[in-house]
């Protein structure tokens, strides 16, 4: 089937990468995937779990999927996935998926916030956005210290454009995320969001305290009056937030 470009789908057929991801993932009974397109992950996934819940947004592919694996325990819904309810789901789960690229922030942060969290997420998603997630640089930003307030983040494997039909302009990667009770109250996220509104400025000047509040403050935790928002990790976040 042809491509629809404004939903960002981009096939991967190479079954040793499909097959890679999937084996990312416990085996198990049930594994919720985001965005199957043609099934070619489906597949790998059914081999691996008992039953696989796939979400699609395009009708027609929705439509078509089922035809593809005959006799399988496989359920299709079709509607947006930021649509469903995954607490309708009653029984452990895990979750993976190769995303659309400009809506991966708000799929990684709905599964990590629902009240029944998978056991394990595994996503292929942009190069550049899984590691700003895991923070390579030593930088953090907001997505990063959201996603590790509620997940432990691993780095898999790098998948190349030229595994695509059509191919994207930049590589892949697979990220596993394992979920776990938020390590920070939504004080200190929001804090985070507060410093982050300017983050190429001084964090000093983004948290609209005097200049003897924030000497005294850094001075406490350690922090440099030169650091930007994306020097501090989530427990010095923390830190800051309890002391504010």
């Amino acid at each position: 089937m042809k491509n629809n470009k404004s939903l960002g789908q981009h096939w991967l057929k190479d079954r040793l990468v499909l097959d890679y991801i999937a084996s990312c993932l416990d085996e198990g009974k049930l594994v919720v995937e985001i965005g199957p397109g043609l099934g070619t992950l489906t597949s790998s996934l059914l081999k691996r779990f008992d039953k696989v819940i796939a979400i699609e947004y395009d009708k027609r592919l929705a439509d078509n999927l089922p035809k593809s694996f005959p006799g399988k325990n496989l359920e299709v819904i079709n509607t947006d996935f930021l649509d469903f309810n995954l607490e309708e789901i009653k029984q452990p789960y895990v979750a993976a998926g190769n995303i659309p690229y400009y809506i991966t922030s708000p799929i990684i942060m709905k599964l990590l916030e629902t009240k029944n969290q998978p056991q394990k997420i595994v996503l292929l998603i942009q190069k550049e956005v899984a590691e700003r997630i895991a923070a390579v640089d030593g930088k953090e930003s907001v997505l990063s210290l959201s996603v590790k307030n509620r997940a432990e983040v691993e780095l898999g494997d790098v998948v190349g454009k030229e595994f695509f039909t059509p191919p994207p302009k930049v590589d892949s990667q697979v990220i596993i995320l394992t979920p776990h009770q938020p390590l920070v109250d939504e004080k200190t996220i929001k804090l985070i969001k507060q410093g982050f509104k300017a983050p190429r400025k001084k964090l000093a000047k983004n948290l609209g305290l005097s200049k003897d509040q924030i000497t005294e403050i850094f001075g406490k935790l350690n922090i440099s009056l030169d650091a930007r928002p994306a020097d501090l990790s989530l427990e010095t976040w923390q830190n800051l937030s309890r002391i504010i």
